[in-house]
């Protein structure tokens, strides 16, 4: 099982013809993902890599049936693609475009709130149901379909628990990068509501920063009585308060937010919370009770 994407899902790609788009999309039809065309405006009509492009999502969404996008625009016209695509009726919104200012953010938020549209990101590697979809810019390689649900502010962390799960022999059910922008479409809580209700999920990492308090909403929700092991490790450990590390969202501010703080939390909610993250991958082994 997954969620959010399977193969069923229709993936539009926004920016398609740029040179990001066009890489990951190419890699995404690659890996199998249904990839039905995507949109750059003014270039409507096209073919690129073998698929239709559309002026518009609200064409792409009339023609191609496409149920979720992926974001490659600039920053300064991102917020935009985003808002486009929700208007446009897409139910998943996946924008990986770092950089974007947090007023439009704002704005994004509010009107998404009016809509039925899920957005993830901004500033993500997007999400991967391991051989069903991929939707990301992840490295598709390492990842191997299983039941461990996995759910990240940081790419390059989930990457390296990706690669110690499928080594282990356990694999993912998907794989979802959140992003670590300070205001965020999907958050922990989000994606542990999903695990939660996805049958092929038995475990679930969660792999959290400093700064912001979405791990501290998400050891609250835990503490009322989660079905399933949550192994956690939160990064930035050695940050200084002030000094951002990373992600614009890795911020310690008035001493909230450390790392200390949140992993406090956590174990107060109930997750199996490890000191470092080659350690994630056997703290899954454990909270399944295998060696």
């Amino acid at each position: 099982m997954s969620v959010l994407i399977n193969k069923q899902s229709k993936v539009l790609v926004q920016g398609f013809t740029g040179r990001e788009g066009s890489f990951h999309a190419g890699q995404m039809i690659a890996y199998g993902t249904d990839v039905v065309g995507g949109v750059t405006p003014g270039k409507g009509g096209r073919l690129h890599l073998e698929r239709m492009v559309y002026d518009t999502v609200a064409e792409a969404v009339i023609q191609a049936e496409a149920d979720t996008s992926i974001i490659f625009v600039p920053a300064a016209m991102a917020a935009d693609a985003v808002i486009e695509a929700a208007l446009a009726g897409i139910g998943l919104v996946i924008c990986i475009t770092e950089g974007i200012p947090v007023a439009d953010m704002t704005r994004v938020i509010h009107f998404l709130k009016t809509t039925s549209t899920r957005l993830v990101g901004p500033n993500c590697p997007g999400v991967i149901s391991p051989g069903q979809a991929k939707a990301g810019i992840m490295p598709s390689r390492i990842h191997r379909p299983g039941t461990t649900g996995i759910v990240s502010r940081s790419g390059t962390l989930t990457y390296v628990a990706v690669d110690q799960i499928t080594s282990l022999g356990l694999g993912q059910s998907t794989c979802i990068g959140i992003g670590g922008d300070p205001l965020i479409g999907t958050t922990f809580v989000d994606v542990l509501e999903l695990f939660r209700a996805d049958p092929g999920t038995e475990a679930v990492v969660m792999i959290g920063e400093i700064g912001g308090h979405l791990e501290e909403e998400a050891a609250e929700y835990m503490a009322g009585g989660y079905p399933k092991p949550i192994i956690a490790f939160i990064a930035g450990r050695s940050a200084p308060p002030g000094r951002r590390m990373g992600h614009a969202g890795a911020i310690v501010s008035g001493g909230q937010g450390t790392a200390a703080e949140k992993m406090a939390a956590l174990r107060r909610g109930g997750a199996l919370v490890v000191d470092n993250p080659t350690e994630i991958g056997a703290g899954v082994l454990s909270a399944l009770g295998r060696k």
